[in-house]
């Protein structure tokens, strides 16, 4: 039997670059061998393709390449780019297609694409290099108490995300965001438990299957899932987490509305805040993490799927489009 030829994309230009490096990493050495031939593709932080060292021309090397795993982050990667550009090479590939991974790395207009669903999310503004700071602080106080979280309208692991206490503190954390990323959202912060939830498209018999329910519990004094505790030990994950079954099974709820209400593709993993009186809606990310310390590997070991068969789900997937 002749063997798929997959094309894994790792790098990118996006500050999650060492990030997807990991990721891509972790799909190279966990593709089945007997069933595929694995190509890694470089993206360089420049936006610079290279196979095994050198430059690639797009159009002939992906006529050899029957589908890509895509395990890139962040922007051009999970932001419709190179969903685009695949497309329009006629190659298949993992993940959303191009509407939906755009509207997914912006989250205010995730937020606004779930308002028809009823689902909870923390209120917000959305603030530019064009706005005053200290005009937006004003609005951001009497809109919502504080604390505020001033994180990127774009972007994913936390990268940039701030939790500002005080008006001195507001305005310094704002002024430092809109320089580095140009807009960003102002949110109220909600105090509760943090949760992921993974969604599988067809797996296991079921159109949409959820993982089990994540519980995130930060350490050292942190307030929220950082970047550190992402990837630097920062925090206790807990999977399944400490829930009652009604209460995982809302979260599992949520997560499938998220994925289906959005249009997503093969995989994807909602964050959530629960609190006392409701769960709310922080975002999804399109390509979550795959390294050893990401939150869906250690999903799927909590229901018995090894890695391997995972990843050689969502390539059928995309195969069979």
């Amino acid at each position: 039997m002749q063997k798929v030829r997959v094309g894994v994309l790792r790098g990118g230009i996006s500050n999650e670059y060492d990030i997807s490096l990991l990721s891509g990493e972790a799909v190279l050495r966990n593709l089945p061998q007997d069933k595929y031939d694995v190509e890694d593709i470089l993206i360089d932080k420049d936006g610079v393709w290279y196979h095994r060292g050198l430059p690639l021309k797009l159009s002939s090397f992906f006529a050899h390449v029957d589908v890509v795993f895509n395990a890139l982050h962040g922007e051009y990667g999970e932001d419709g780019r190179v969903q685009k550009i695949l497309t329009d090479l006629g190659i298949p590939y993992t993940g959303s297609q191009v509407i939906e991974s755009a509207i997914c790395m912006n989250k205010a207009q995730t937020k606004a694409a779930l308002w028809s669903t009823g689902i909870k999310t923390p209120k917000f503004i959305v603030a530019s290099s064009d706005d005053n700071p200290k005009v937006l602080c004003t609005r951001a106080y009497k809109t919502f108490a504080a604390p505020h979280v001033i994180k990127p309208t774009f972007g994913g692991s936390s990268v940039g995300v701030t939790i500002s206490y005080n008006p001195k503190e507001f305005l310094e954390n704002l002024e430092t965001a809109l320089e580095l990323f140009g807009e960003v959202i102002i949110e109220e912060f909600i105090v509760g438990r943090e949760v992921t939830c993974g969604v599988i498209d067809d797996f296991r018999g079921k159109r949409y299957y959820t993982l089990l329910p994540i519980e995130i519990i930060p350490k050292d004094g942190r307030v929220f899932f950082d970047y550190e505790a992402k990837y630097k030990g920062g925090s206790k994950e807990l999977c399944p987490g400490n829930f009652t079954n009604d209460e995982s099974m809302y979260i599992q709820k949520l997560a499938k509305i998220v994925h289906k209400a959005l249009g997503l593709s093969h995989y994807s993993c909602s964050d959530f805040i629960m609190t006392p009186r409701d769960v709310y809606f922080l975002e999804v990310n399109t390509l979550p993490g795959l390294t050893d310390k990401s939150l869906i590997p250690k999903s799927l070991r909590a229901v018995g799927i090894e890695f391997p068969d995972f990843l050689d789900h969502i390539v059928q997937l995309a195969i069979k489009g």
